[in-house]
């Protein structure tokens, strides 16, 4: 992804050789990292889809294929916006 004029970088320090405990180079690290954090805020819904996919430096396809793998579900649905839905979709089976 093209980092724009307008981007920010933050830092998190980290014991050495903690993503070779982890069985990751240290580039594959810093990418769990940011898709991590990029899903956080998208759980907690304080980040769109795609939001969160630029964090992550992903598309928005692959950034909600890739939450199935931590256990995030892709559609972020409050319980009122679910009760509506099934609502909707009762009033449009008749």
């Amino acid at each position: 992804m093209k980092e724009s004029s307008d981007t920010r970088q933050a830092v998190i320090n980290y014991p050495a050789g903690l993503p070779q405990l982890l069985k990751l180079s240290d580039q594959e690290f810093a990418r769990e990292l940011r898709f991590l954090a990029a899903a956080k805020l998208f759980e907690l819904g304080r980040l769109s889809a795609g939001k969160a996919a630029r964090i992550a430096e992903m598309s928005r396809l692959s950034f909600l294929h890739e939450l199935d793998r931590i256990g995030v579900p892709a559609i972020n649905l409050g319980a009122e916006e679910i009760e509506a839905e099934i609502k909707a979709a009762r009033e449009l089976a008749g």
